[in-house]
Parts: structure tokens; sequence; C-alpha cells
């Protein structure tokens, strides 16, 4: 299942800025592995379609906002490896689809749209066995790929993490970085940077996924868990919110560095750590890597919805 995915480069930065901190700054290139199932995205999905295939069922079910990333993966994942999606969007259809809600469309996804008070129910018994009533045995595949399944495939993305000391990246569920705090060693450390305002709740999500993978004894490197922590300010007002300073920062990165990164997730947690290494928040000789978790497709519907971004 894993050959068709491209392994992940690592690069390695350089500016006045991260010299003057002292500081040692690479990039784990997730976004690079494959053109539509890349980046974290890959890794929480894999373990479910594992299991979907290993209990025979033939349909995916999940969930997502109009733009998510996780939409357009589990979509073009499910025409890959030869199983029907079924996408529950949250909100109602707008007319023409945005280029991510297409792009599923295209992949042979059902969309099926719910209104907010009902989604805001998407995880609950009862609702979960409604859908299923309706669209018979579908394997259901949490928001986010937000589930044991998704922290697993999560603890597989650093392959070669002892080379660093703090290991840095966007979050939004905490999938991804629980899996990660599972995979480094108690001398490493851990530092999410919340997309949503007000992410300081992730703590606690956080937390327990952790606790709940460790005691489903799921393979884990170490038991012992690595410091970590939630920076929480670098935001820039919500979920999916922008505004032209990060804009501004995102396209001089890439015309400095090469790299592109996503508005949604990325975009912050560089800038967020462009920012700190400003501030002197790090120590010098610091070996910091930061992960490109892909989701370079959400920057079109920003683009799309975005007046900044009209002529």
């Amino acid at each position: 299942m894993s050959s068709i995915f491209l392994p992940p480069p690592t690069q390695q930065i350089h500016s006045n800025i991260i010299e003057s901190a002292g500081v040692e700054i690479s990039v784990l290139r997730l976004d690079l592995m494959h053109p539509w199932v890349n980046g974290n995205k890959w890794y929480k999905l894999k373990y479910n379609l594992l299991e979907a295939k290993a209990r025979n069922f033939t349909t995916l079910l999940t969930f997502g906002g109009a733009y998510s990333n996780h939409i357009f993966a589990t979509a073009a994942a499910g025409k890959l490896f030869g199983l029907q999606t079924i996408g529950v969007i949250r909100g109602e259809e707008t007319l023409p689809l945005n280029p991510t809600l297409s792009f599923a469309l295209e992949q042979g996804m059902q969309l099926v749209y719910m209104n907010r008070t009902s989604y805001k129910q998407r995880n609950s018994p009862e609702l979960q066995a409604e859908l299923r009533e309706r669209y018979g045995e579908v394997f259901i595949i949490p928001e986010g790929g937000c589930n044991l399944n998704g922290v697993l495939g999560c603890t597989e993305i650093l392959q070669q993490a002892e080379n660093f000391d703090i290991v840095c990246v966007a979050c939004g569920t905490g999938t991804t970085f629980a899996g990660i705090l599972l995979s480094l060693i108690p001398q490493q450390k851990g530092i999410a940077f919340p997309v949503l305002k007000n992410g300081e709740f992730l703590q606690q999500e956080i937390e327990t996924l952790l606790q709940n993978y460790l005691a489903a004894d799921l393979p884990v490197s170490n038991k012992s868990v690595c410091a970590w922590e939630l920076i929480c300010n670098y935001h820039f007002g919500g979920y999916a919110k922008v505004n032209d300073e990060l804009l501004k920062f995102s396209q001089q990165f890439q015309q400095i560095y090469g790299i592109p990164l996503d508005y949604v997730y990325t975009a912050k947690m560089f800038y967020g750590v462009m920012d700190l290494l400003q501030q002197g928040f790090f120590s010098k000789g610091d070996r910091i890597l930061l992960i490109h978790t892909g989701g370079l497709q959400g920057n079109l519907g920003i683009q799309q919805k975005t007046d900044k971004f009209k002529t």
C-alpha cells in the first residue's frame, strides 16, 4: 500500500534570522509524497484503510468541511485503493462547487450535506447508526482521521528523529502531534501550533489520545512521552482565517526557500517559528525540525473565497 508514495525528503533552510538565533532548521517535506494523498493525511488514513480492507468493507464514510484536506485525501485514497467513498460535508451545498469538493466528486466520492446542528453530533453513536441505516455497511472514519488508527499512522512520520532536539508541527485535532510525540525519545521536545482560535482545549484532547493509545497497547517506540507544549497565539483569527501579513509571509517564504506553504496549517506554524526565533525562544545549538503537513490543495479554496486575491 505504501509503495506508491515517495519517501519525504528533509530540506535544511538558512537565513539571517536562523543564523542569528544560532539554531539549525530543517523541513520534512511530507507535501512531496504523492500529488493527492500526501502529508499527515496519508498517515492518518493508512491504518483506517488497512482495517477497512481487512474487515471486507467496500465503502468509507467520513466527515469534513467544504475545504477539508481530509475529504480531498480520502476521496483520492478511496479511488487508489478500490474503495467507494462518502463524504458528509458540514453545511449546505454551494454551487458551483469549490476546487476541493469538485476534486472529491471527480474521484467518485458521494457528497452528502448536513446542517451544522446535526453535524456537531457526527461522533455520536445515534447519528452514526442513522448513517449506517441510510448507507449500509460503511466503515466510518472520524473527521480528520482522529482515532487510534490515525495516531498509529502518525507514529511513522519520523524516520530519523534522533537527529533533532525539537520537532514542530501545526495542529488541528491533535492526532498528528500525538503520533509524533509517541515516536520521539524523552530527551526531545515536541511543539504544536494550533490553527484554531482558543486552541488551549487541545491540551486535554492530546493527553486523552496519548492515554488511550498507550492503554490500547498499540506499537510505540517509547512509552515515556517526551516534553511537549502548545503555542496558541499564531492562529491568525481562527481556522482557515488568513490576513495580509500571513499571505505576504507565505509568498516570501516560497520565493526564498522554494517551499510552498498552505495557509490553513503550515504557514501559521512556520510564521510562528520564525517569529519565536527573533524573540530568542529557542536555545543556541537547537536542531529544529519543521513538519510540512501538505494540504496545499486548500490554498485554491482560500484564494477563491478571499477578496484579497481578486483583481
